[in-house]
C-alpha cells in the first residue's frame, strides 16, 4: 500500500498532543485588535485544543499523527 499524503495546510496549522488531542492557534487575532476587548486579546494568547467534532475532521488530514 502506498504512503498517504498529509494535507499541507493542516500540517502547518495543527499539531497532535501525546493524548491525541488537536492543538491549534487561537482565532481572531490577525487584525482589528483596536476593536477587540483587552479581555479577549488576553484570553486568546497561545494555543488551544479543538473540540472533539472539529478534531475528528482535522485528524483525517493528518493520517500518521
Amino acid at each position: 500500500m502506498p504512503k498517504l499524503k498529509t494535507k499541507s495546510g493542516a500540517k502547518k496549522r495543527f499539531k497532535l498532543t501525546a493524548t491525541g488531542k488537536v492543538k491549534c492557534g487561537q482565532a481572531g487575532k490577525r487584525h482589528g485588535m483596536i476593536k477587540r476587548t483587552t479581555k479577549f486579546i488576553r484570553n486568546a494568547r497561545g494555543t488551544t485544543t479543538l473540540c472533539e467534532a472539529d478534531a475528528r475532521i482535522v485528524k483525517k488530514y493528518l493520517p500518521y499523527g
